[in-house]
């Protein structure tokens, strides 16, 4: 699978690592490099892209409020020298978070975990047997078949599977793991509660 992406940081050195990084990764294809979140904020809209690299802290705009203006569609993935970003930077459902100065292999599997989701979100809903959800700064497969029911919190849910002795806590809406569920085999029986059919015994 082939992704495009975008980099967005203010220091040209980082920029002009990642520009090479894309470059001799045959899966990834650049649309855009830009020094500002400002910039990138006028010109990104007419150029959708699938992964954005984006460096948090930057003048003007950081890259965490500039997270929240990008097109639901692309992952984020935030680079930064700052360590203490890290826990902010999942907040807004990043995809991963690389730790400046960022070695390829980091960059590498940043970008492979990008390649994961898109091929998840293209298997028709009805034939996929498992899902991958962000928990503990992982990306965790979860198989169908093993989940008992989902509980939604303010800004969590909570998946509840048979072979788990706790459920699995991952950032994200109720509505968002809701569009990752097969509707043949989940329903949505409160606000809060997604469960899996089969494992219904009363209603």
């Amino acid at each position: 699978m082939n992704l495009t992406c975008a980099i967005v940081d203010d220091e040209p050195l980082a920029l002009d690592l990642l520009e090479s990084y894309v470059n001799k990764t045959p899966f990834l294809t650049l649309k855009g490099k830009y020094s500002s979140a400002v910039q990138a904020m006028k010109e990104l809209p007419d150029k959708q892209v699938d992964l954005l690299f984006l460096d948090i802290q930057m003048p003007e705009l950081n890259g965490l409020e500039f997270s929240k203006m990008v097109d639901t569609h692309t992952r984020i993935v935030f680079s930064t020298a700052f360590e203490q970003y890290a826990i902010d930077g999942y907040k807004v459902n990043a995809l991963d978070y690389l730790l400046k100065p960022i070695s390829y292999v980091d960059f590498l599997q940043a970008a492979n975990k990008a390649v994961q989701w898109f091929e998840l979100l293209q298997q028709p809903k009805e034939e996929i047997e498992s899902i991958f959800v962000k928990s503990d700064y992982k990306l965790v497969q979860i198989e169908l078949k093993k989940i008992l029911y989902v509980e939604g919190l303010k800004d969590y849910v909570k998946i509840y599977t048979e072979d788990t002795a706790r459920p699995i806590l991952s950032l994200m809406s109720m509505k968002s793991m809701e569009e990752l569920l097969p509707t043949s085999r989940f329903m949505r029986v409160h606000r809060s509660y997604i469960v899996q059919k089969e494992k219904i015994r009363v209603i």
